[in-house]
């Protein structure tokens, strides 16, 4: 790692992050429990492993990373709770595709949050981008209020919109280190979903299914995600998580053969492709800038 650039090192964390949360979605699917007590557990057990890594790495030393995280921290532990809960209630509310279609919205929002609170120019070709993707979310939007799964919806453009502003903090504060942040957001969680909760009883598949998602899916995807925009811009991180939107589905579909509507097809493939050709024309404007 020490002979990567900072672009390289921020790509390589995202990468393997969103690799590790592709089959999230179908882990959610195939779990018996409910919502509350899914949301429960993927708080309270990366809570703890995470915890536990970060006492061992850095001890006491902890505790003062968490109180000098400041400001940063107790925004981003907001936005990391939110967006925690709200993309599992919104995958037991809607299609898988429709949630990770909404997900796909979080590059563009980290570019205009980028440029309402970091002050970074948009240019041309964002605003277009922006633009379009929004179109495209309205018409999958009008699709879910038909069959009546816009709560689904919205609550996928709430993650998308958590995502992106946590990206944002922690490209503000990028000399920090907000994992312990992320740990306290992980409680937060826990402890919200304790006031809805039926259930704590694990059965079957999910004694095995439910500690395999919190850890591979939840647990080491968190703490890379949180590290990344140190390195990257917040809009680069969640570029990446376009990854998602495209294999999750897959996953989704080959496992349990639930197969998205023709209208996020549709838009998604528009989504995906309006930011697919920004992302290249960005990189490409910047190593013109850079030769």
């Amino acid at each position: 790692m020490e002979n990567l650039t900072n672009q390289q090192k921020g790509s390589l964390m995202a990468f393997i992050a969103v690799m590790f949360i592709t089959p999230d979605s179908l882990f959610i699917r195939l779990s018996s429990l409910e919502t509350w007590g899914l949301v429960f557990y993927r708080g309270a057990i990366p809570f703890i492993v995470v915890l536990f890594g970060m006492l061992i790495i850095y001890r006491l030393n902890f505790f003062k990373l968490l109180i000098g995280n400041s400001f940063y921290g107790v925004s981003y532990i907001l936005t990391f709770s939110i967006t925690n809960i709200t993309f599992v209630l919104s995958i037991q509310n809607t299609n898988v595709a429709n949630t990770l279609v909404m997900i796909a919205l979080a590059p563009m929002l980290s570019a205009i949050f980028g440029k309402i609170f970091l002050k970074e120019k948009t240019d041309r070709n964002t605003l277009i981008a922006i633009v379009i993707t929004f179109i495209s979310v309205l018409y999958i939007f009008y699709d879910s209020l038909k069959i009546g799964n816009i709560v689904g919806d919205i609550l996928g453009f709430v993650t998308a919109a958590g995502l992106a502003a946590g990206a944002t903090i922690i490209r503000a504060g990028k000399e920090i280190n907000l994992v312990p942040s992320a740990v306290v957001g992980k409680l937060v969680v826990a402890l919200v979903a304790l006031l809805f909760i039926d259930s704590f009883e694990l059965k079957d598949n999910d004694i095995f299914i439910i500690p395999t998602m919190c850890i591979l899916c939840v647990a080491i995807p968190f703490v890379l995600v949180t590290i990344a925009p140190r390195y990257i811009t917040g809009a680069e991180v969640n570029l990446f998580f376009l990854l998602e939107t495209i294999l999750g589905p897959v996953w989704v579909w080959l496992v349990i053969k639930e197969q998205p509507s023709l209208e996020t097809i549709q838009g998604g493939v528009v989504i995906i492709l309006t930011i697919a050709v920004h992302s290249f024309l960005a990189i490409k404007k910047t190593q013109l800038k850079s030769n």
